[in-house]
């Protein structure tokens, strides 16, 4: 895998992640009983972005890790692929 492929499978990952973590441990302002007037009851009281973000950052680290050494190791190949989804037609 060159550099520009693991950068790239990396960024994609990293973004899914985000995604996946973003709507963890966020309160509501109408869960909280304080709804600010003029705003949207589900806008989040505290959204603590950096925390996500870091967390994002480990979590997509340690997956891309993990789909590094299958690729490498070759533990799962191409033609592996093709059979497990009976894509010989």
């Amino acid at each position: 895998m060159s550099l520009v492929t693991a950068i790239a499978v990396y960024f994609i990952i990293w973004w899914v992640t985000l995604f996946v973590i973003l709507p963890f441990g966020i309160r509501s302002q109408q869960e909280n009983g304080a709804v600010s007037e003029g705003t949207d009851p589900g806008a989040p009281i505290a959204a603590r972005l950096w925390i996500r973000l870091i967390w994002t950052t480990i979590v997509s680290g340690i997956v891309f890790a993990v789909f590094a050494v299958v690729y490498i190791k070759r533990w799962v190949t191409l033609d592996d692929m093709i059979r497990l989804f009976d894509l010989t037609r």
